[in-house]
C-alpha cells in the first residue's frame, strides 16, 4: 500500500513539474511572440486596412490574455502545489469562464481569417466587395459577446467537488458540454470552417495572377493566404486532442480518493494541456518560419520603427540632436511598406 502510495506520489509530482517547466518555457516564448504579432500588425500601414490582419490582430490579444491566465496557473502551482480550483469556488468558476471565453475567441477568428481570404482572393467582384472592414468589426464584437455571455452561462456550472475538485455539478451543463460544446462549438465546427475555407482561399490565391490587381494587393493577398493556411495546420494539430481529452474527462472525472489513477490523470491532463497552450503561442513563429515577407516586416518594425524611434527619443532627452536633424528620423519611417 505504501508502495503504491508512493508511486502515484511520485507520478503527481512528476505531473506538476512538467507543467511547471513547460508552462514557463512555452509561455516565455509565447509573450514575446504575442506581443511581436500585435505590433507588427499594428504599426505597418499595410496591415491596418487589411481585415485579415484585424482578426489575427484579435486573436493574438485573445491569445496574451490566456496566456497571463495561464502564467497565473503556473504560480498558483508553484506556490500551492495545485491550482487553487480546488480551494476556492469562485477562482474555480472564473478560471473556466476566462479560458472559455480566450479559446472560442481564438478559434473562430482563425475562422473568420480564412472565411475572409476566401472572399478576399475570389474571383468574383461581387463577394469580394462583400466583405469590409467595419462588417468585420462588427462580426467580431458580436461574437466576442456571445463568447462572454456563454463563457458566463457554461462557467457558472462549475463547483468544488469533494472528490473530484473543481469539476461541472450540472447534468445539463454535463450533457451540452459532452455532446455540443467541446466536439462541435470548439471542436468539429472551427476546424470543419477553417480547413475548408483556408484551401479554397490557397486555390483562389493560385489563379490570382490571372486577374487584373495591383502588385502589392496581389503579393499581400499570397502573404496572408500562406500564413493563415500555416496557421490553420498548426490550430488542427494541436487543439484536437485536448477537445478530445476534455469530453473524456467530464464525462469520467476521477476522484481523489483513487491516488493512483487521479495521479495518471493528472498526468495526461498536463499533456493535453501543454499541446493545447502551443495553439496560444505558435501564431508569430509559423508566419515568420514561412514568410520571408513577413520576417521582412517584422525587422523592418523592429529596426526602422522602433529603434529608430528609440534612438530619437534619447538622443532628444540628452539634448544631443539639432531641432532640424529631427525631422530625418521621421522622414526614414516613411519608407515605402510596400517594397518590403
Amino acid at each position: 500500500m505504501s508502495s503504491s502510495s508512493s508511486v502515484s506520489d511520485g507520478i503527481f509530482s512528476f505531473a506538476t513539474q512538467y507543467s511547471l517547466y513547460t508552462g514557463c518555457i512555452m509561455l516565455s516564448f509565447g509573450v514575446i511572440g504575442t506581443v511581436l504579432n500585435i505590433f507588427v500588425f499594428t504599426q505597418l500601414k499595410l496591415f491596418r486596412t487589411n481585415r485579415c490582419a484585424f482578426y489575427i490582430t484579435v486573436e493574438s490579444i485573445s491569445n496574451l490574455v490566456y496566456q497571463f491566465l495561464s502564467i497565473s496557473l503556473i504560480t498558483l502551482t508553484s506556490i500551492y502545489g495545485d491550482d487553487a480550483t480546488g480551494r476556492s469556488s469562485i477562482w474555480c468558476k472564473l478560471r473556466y469562464i476566462l479560458a472559455q471565453i480566450c479559446g472560442l475567441t481564438t478559434f473562430y477568428m482563425i475562422c473568420f481569417s480564412a472565411v475572409d481570404q476566401f472572399f478576399s482572393t475570389n474571383h468574383r467582384y461581387n463577394l469580394r466587395q462583400m466583405c469590409t472592414l467595419k462588417l468585420g468589426r462588427y462580426f467580431t464584437f458580436i461574437f466576442i459577446c456571445f463568447a462572454i455571455i456563454h463563457s458566463i452561462a457554461l462557467g457558472s456550472s462549475y463547483g468544488i467537488q469533494p472528490t473530484f475538485g473543481c469539476t461541472i455539478s450540472n447534468y445539463v451543463a454535463v450533457e451540452y458540454s459532452t455532446f455540443f460544446f467541446y466536439p462541435v462549438l470548439i471542436g468539429f465546427l472551427p476546424i470543419v470552417i477553417a480547413s475548408l475555407f483556408s484551401i479554397l482561399a490557397y486555390h483562389n490565391v493560385r489563379h490570382i495572377v490571372r486577374r487584373q490587381l495591383p502588385i502589392v494587393r496581389r503579393r499581400l493577398d499570397k502573404q496572408i493566404t500562406a500564413m493563415v493556411l500555416m496557421r490553420v495546420i498548426a490550430f488542427v494539430c494541436s487543439a484536437s486532442p485536448f477537445n478530445a481529452y476534455r469530453i473524456y474527462s467530464i464525462n469520467f472525472p476521477i476522484s481523489q480518493s483513487m491516488p493512483m489513477a487521479y495521479a495518471v490523470g493528472r498526468l495526461i491532463q498536463a499533456i493535453f494541456a501543454s499541446i493545447s497552450i502551443i495553439n496560444n503561442i505558435i501564431s508569430f513563429y509559423i508566419f515568420i518560419i514561412f514568410s520571408s515577407r513577413f520576417r521582412r516586416q517584422v525587422k523592418f518594425v523592429l529596426v526602422k520603427r522602433c529603434w529608430q524611434r528609440w534612438k530619437y527619443w534619447c538622443c532628444h532627452i540628452n539634448n544631443q540632436i539639432e531641432p532640424e536633424n529631427s525631422i530625418a528620423p521621421c522622414n526614414s519611417q516613411m519608407e515605402s511598406e510596400e517594397n518590403i
